[in-house]
C-alpha cells in the first residue's frame, strides 16, 4: 500500500528557524507500525528526520507523538488503521512540550510537573521491623494507575494545560492519586491539601482526552475525579471548584436540571463582583441565540423529581 507521511518538521539551527509540513511516500505493509514506517523514511529517504524510539513494544513510552490529530505511540500504532489506500498519515510532535527537532520534544516541563506532587512514600511513625504489608484488596485499586509508562500523551492533548500552562496536568495527578490511595503512605491529608491549590486537582475541565489518548488504559481523568471526592471528605478548604462540584450535585437533586445562573452565584459567591461580571459578554453572546437559561422561582423542579432525590439518597448511604 503506498502512504502519504505529512511530517511536520523543525531544524532549530536553521537561518529562520520555523515548523513547516513535508511529505513522504512509502510503501507499507499491513503489519507495518507508524514508527515502522518512520525508521523507514530517516533510513532509506531522508537521514535527517529526527525522532525519539527505544524499546518497540509500547514499554518505554518514548515514541510519543501526535498521529491524525492524536497523541499516540507510534509503535503501537498501525498505518492500516490510521489510513486506507491512497490517503495521508499526519504526524506531528506532541503538544504543550517545547519541540527540540522534528518530532522530538522537550519533556523536562513534564518531569518537574511530576516531581511536583513528591511521588514516593510519605509514612508516618516508625517504621516497621520488618516488610510493610499491605493487603491485596488494599492495593489491587492501584494496578491501573502503576501502569502509566510517563509517555507524556495524556499531557500533549490536554485542554486544560492548552490555557493554562500552571495546570500541574493528568499524569501527575494520576502519580499524585497513586500516593493518596497507598495505605502505606501517612501524608494523605497534606497531599490533597497541596492538590487543592490553584493549577491542583480543580483545574482539570474533563474533557476525556488523557482517557482517549492513554495507551496503557490509566484513566487519569477518573483518579482526578477520585483526588476530589477525596479531598472533600477531608474537609480541604473551600475553593471554586469544591464549591462547583457541591452546588452542581446540590442543583440537580433539588429542581432534576441544572440552575446555571445559580450554579454561577453559588460557585464564585454575590461578593466576588469581579468575577462575576466577566461572565457579561458570555451572557450577551447567548441572549440573542436563545440561551437566556431560567433561574429562581422561574427554575421550578422536573417532573419526577422525587425519583431522582431517591437516587442521590442511595448514593449518600454509607456501603
Amino acid at each position: 500500500m503506498l502512504t502519504t507521511f505529512r511530517i511536520r518538521r523543525f531544524n532549530p539551527e536553521a537561518e529562520s528557524p520555523q515548523s513547516y509540513f513535508q511529505d513522504y511516500q512509502l510503501v507499507t505493509e499491513r503489519s507495518d507500525t507508524v514508527l515502522d514506517a518512520l525508521i523507514r523514511i530517516r533510513e532509506t529517504v531522508d537521514e535527517s528526520l529526527t525522532l525519539r524510539c527505544s524499546c518497540r513494544g509500547a514499554i518505554c513510552g518514548s515514541c510519543g507523538m501526535r498521529i491524525n490529530g492524536h497523541a499516540a505511540l507510534a509503535c503501537k500504532t498501525k498505518v492500516a488503521s490510521m489510513v486506507s489506500s491512497g490517503e495521508t498519515v499526519h504526524v506531528e510532535p506532541m503538544n504543550n512540550m517545547p519541540v527540540i527537532k522534528d518530532l522530538v520534544t522537550d519533556m523536562a516541563g513534564f518531569w518537574e510537573k511530576i516531581r511536583q506532587v513528591q511521588p514516593w512514600l510519605q509514612p508516618t511513625g516508625p517504621a516497621p521491623e520488618g516488610e510493610y504489608l499491605a493487603a491485596p484488596e488494599a492495593m489491587n485499586h492501584l494496578t491501573g494507575v502503576m501502569h502509566c509508562i510517563m509517555c507524556g500523551a495524556c499531557v500533549s492533548d490536554c485542554a486544560a494545560l492548552e490555557v493554562s500552562p500552571n495546570f500541574v496536568g493528568p499524569a501527575a495527578l494520576a502519580k499524585a492519586y497513586r500516593f493518596v490511595a497507598d495505605p502505606r503512605d501517612g501524608n494523605s491529608s497534606s497531599r490533597l491539601g497541596e492538590l487543592n491549590n490553584p493549577g491542583g486537582m480543580w483545574d482539570c475541565t474533563r474533557c476525556m482526552e488523557c482517557i482517549e489518548v492513554c495507551p496503557k488504559g490509566v484513566g487519569a481523568m477518573d483518579r482526578i475525579m477520585t483526588l476530589r471526592a477525596k479531598g472533600i471528605e477531608h474537609g480541604v478548604p473551600s475553593t471554586s471548584g469544591s464549591r462547583h462540584t457541591e452546588a452542581f450535585a446540590d442543583i440537580i437533586e433539588q429542581k432534576g436540571r441544572l440552575d446555571e445562573p445559580m450554579l454561577a452565584v453559588r460557585t464564585f459567591g454575590l461578593t466576588n463582583l469581579r468575577q462575576m461580571l466577566s461572565f457579561l459578554p458570555m451572557i450577551f453572546r447567548a441572549l440573542p441565540r436563545g440561551k437566556l437559561p431560567r433561574s429562581g422561582p422561574l427554575h421550578r423542579p422536573i417532573p419526577g423529581i422525587d425519583r431522582i432525590r431517591r437516587l442521590f439518597q442511595r448514593a449518600k448511604e454509607p456501603r
